[in-house]
């Protein structure tokens, strides 16, 4: 499998386990905490996979730059969070630094 699709995959994971922990409440729930957890060790395993291939801060650039978009889409959807258009407008930014950073990455997509 494709070391950038192993990143996506761990991106989507830190997505989960950080919504995770606004259900967990603190982990003080058990259910979401266990999912929280899981999920944490599914994205860690995921970027361990990319980093093998993928340059390092590439990497952790871009999973990071995935859970921040995922979540704060997620805190404007599910939590109703604000959605100015400043807020928009950064998110925009996060976006260019994901694909610039892919583009730069000087790694093939293969």
């Amino acid at each position: 499998m494709s070391p950038w699709i192993y990143l996506l995959i761990a991106g989507i994971f830190e997505i989960v386990w950080a919504t995770g922990l606004k259900y967990s409440e603190g982990f003080t729930k058990l259910g979401p905490s266990a999912a929280t957890i899981v999920g944490m060790i599914i994205s860690f395993y995921f970027l361990a996979q990319a980093t093998r291939t993928l340059p390092l801060g590439t990497s952790y650039a871009i999973w990071t730059g995935i859970g921040a978009l995922g979540t704060v889409i997620i805190g404007i959807l599910v939590f109703k969070e604000p959605a100015s258009w400043t807020r928009m407008l950064f998110l925009g930014c996060l976006i260019v630094g994901i694909v610039g950073l892919k583009l730069t990455s000087g790694v093939s997509t293969q």
